[in-house]
């Protein structure tokens, strides 16, 4: 299993391996079949207790098709419900300094910074990369700069916000 999870992580970018070589130990059918179970649950799993690293980016099926926008003084970040979260497209814009209420989305803000997801410009601050965050909430939150309901903040290009959306897809 671990050699599985490092040849996984390895494959992924955004991750530095520490340990990078795999067993290579291979498992009777029957036990590798069961290994593959065990794999699925921790992957399961493992979002839950905050680790989202082995996500792939997956489409929620909706019958919504156009990107959604967050927009706020003048700048504006285009984005996309996904079946676990909230991709950021590249390219999108948000406010430049978060509120100084915003304690939490700060620490975030400079890890997005740092893994080179975000790119500060003086004027605003710019996703250099395509990024899914967990919640609508959690991708308006980095762009407004702090707290905000992202089912009202994501608004598609006829004005109609993500919860109406949703409530009419009901």
């Amino acid at each position: 299993m671990e050699g599985t999870l490092i040849d996984i992580a390895g494959k992924k970018s955004g991750f530095v391996l520490l340990n990078s070589t795999s067993s290579g130990a291979k498992l009777p059918e029957s036990d590798a079949a069961e290994m593959d179970i065990f794999l699925d649950k921790v992957f399961q799993l493992l979002p839950v207790l905050g680790i989202t690293h082995f996500r792939d980016l997956v489409e929620k099926p909706s019958t919504q098709k156009e990107h959604l926008y967050c927009t706020i003084k003048g700048l504006k970040a285009k984005g996309k419900r996904t079946s676990n979260g909230f991709l950021v497209f590249k390219g999108s814009k948000g406010v430049p300094d978060p509120r100084p209420s915003a304690t939490k989305m700060k620490g975030k803000r400079n890890k997005l910074l740092s893994a080179g997801v975000l790119a500060e410009n003086g004027d605003f601050i710019e996703f250099i990369k395509n990024y899914e965050f967990t919640s609508p909430s959690a991708a308006a939150s980095m762009i407004r700069g702090g707290a905000s309901n992202g089912l009202t903040s994501w608004k598609d290009a006829k004005g109609k916000s993500l919860k109406q959306i949703e409530e009419s897809e009901t």
